[in-house]
């Protein structure tokens, strides 16, 4: 089952970086802010059908829970604007890979300490290695898309240039 998750999370993974280089787009052309909008609007749609057909009966309903839980659901809009922006700035590989590192790194400040009432799992030089290889990835794929941008080996387009 675990296999099945990472493969799932991975797939998800793929969705997001479709999903960024189409807001990117979207956002050039239409604004960052309708484009998120559209993500939101078309995502709650989405997902209230998936309520109404597939959803089990739960315990608790959003009124129950307690309050922290609920503004996580504000944190998926500045997710969408700052990719929308940084999409159209530095790119979809880039901007994915930030995003991907400061998930990482939050995530394992969030194990390693049990924060947010999440299971302790505590640091290992394993999972710090990981950390510091995904800033090197990082940085390796800023800089070949800079010396990408630099050297001509684009289509002529800026509209992914890195500033």
């Amino acid at each position: 089952m675990s296999l099945i998750m990472i493969i799932l999370a991975v797939a998800g993974g793929a969705l997001l970086s479709i999903q960024a280089a189409i807001n990117g787009q979207l956002g050039s052309k239409v604004g960052v802010f309708r484009s998120a909008f559209l993500t939101f609007s078309v995502g709650a749609l989405v997902t209230a059908l998936l309520i109404v057909f597939f959803e089990p009966k739960q315990a608790l309903t959003l009124f129950d829970v307690p309050k922290w839980q609920l503004i996580g659901a504000l944190f998926g809009v500045p997710y969408i604007v700052i990719m929308v922006l940084a999409v159209q700035r530095i790119g979809t590989a880039v901007a994915t890979v930030a995003v991907i590192f400061g998930q990482l790194t939050m995530s394992m400040l969030i194990d390693n300490f049990g924060w947010l009432n999440n299971p302790v799992i505590s640091f290992s030089p394993t999972r710090l290695a990981a950390v510091v290889c995904l800033g090197i990835a990082l940085y390796f794929i800023y800089s070949g898309s800079v010396s990408a941008n630099t050297t001509g080996e684009t289509d002529g387009s800026t509209a992914n240039a890195p500033r």
